[in-house]
């Protein structure tokens, strides 16, 4: 079990002072890996470097990537952050859950943009939402005291707790990046079969796929034998 295998996510992050602090949360809990989606400011700028304080460091190795998906595709585990319950069928779990999470396995906290936090369809690439327990009445948190707060009960947990998992050590799980390359041979698949109609419902459809998909806990072998799948179902026509 290892804080290498955890990974911050911002998304669409909006203000340098924001990427700063949390790059300086990450480094408070001696965890090591930032990565930004598509930030607003400019990056790296004085602001972000001089709001970070002693985490310089974790800002010059941050990865930055231009799209969620590309992102994601390292990640075997995505757990994203909403203070809204959302109506999807999609696991919702609480910090407690997270003793039950495998750290063993690459793992990414996702967060969303200060303004308006995370889309369902952004969710939809994850395979857990968290809500940090606040007050009903007033549920909103800096992006930087979230992150906070879910570092420092991941870092007690991998410091006090060593967990035993029953499955085989032959089976090994599908990366993201697996899982995504199934998913677009299937979706290009569907679209020569005109299935995506009407149109105008493509995205939410695409959106379900995901949901099924990422909250399966698919094998490599599983995920190759649905490739396969596909891919003949695509010959046939």
């Amino acid at each position: 079990m290892s804080k290498n295998n955890i990974s911050f996510i911002l998304n669409k992050p909006q203000l340098s002072e924001n990427i700063g602090a949390c790059a300086r949360a990450i480094k408070n809990f001696n965890f090591k890996k930032l990565t930004l989606i598509n930030p607003k400011p400019s990056f790296p700028n004085d602001k972000i470097l001089a709001t970070s304080v002693g985490a310089k460091d974790i800002i010059k190795q941050c990865k930055k990537y231009e799209t969620l998906e590309k992102a994601l595709s390292e990640f075997d585990i995505v757990i994203a952050t909403s203070a809204r319950f959302r109506n999807k069928n999609i696991k919702h779990i609480n910090l407690d859950d997270l003793k039950k999470i495998d750290f063993k396995k690459k793992v990414g906290f996702l967060f969303g943009s200060e303004a308006s936090g995370l889309s369902n369809d952004e969710i939809s690439y994850a395979n857990y939402t968290l809500q940090i327990p606040t007050n009903p009445d007033f549920k909103s948190l800096n992006i930087s005291h979230s992150l906070i707060i879910i570092a420092q009960y991941v870092a007690s947990i991998i410091k006090i707790k060593k967990i035993r998992f029953q499955k085989s050590k032959k089976v090994k799980t599908a990366s993201k990046k697996e899982i995504q390359s199934m998913l677009s041979l299937c979706i290009k698949n569907l679209d020569e079969i005109n299935f995506f109609r009407p149109k105008e419902k493509r995205p939410k459809m695409l959106e379900n796929l995901r949901n099924i998909f990422y909250k399966m806990d698919l094998s490599d072998k599983e995920t190759r034998i649905l490739s396969g799948v596909f891919a003949s179902l695509g010959k046939k026509r």
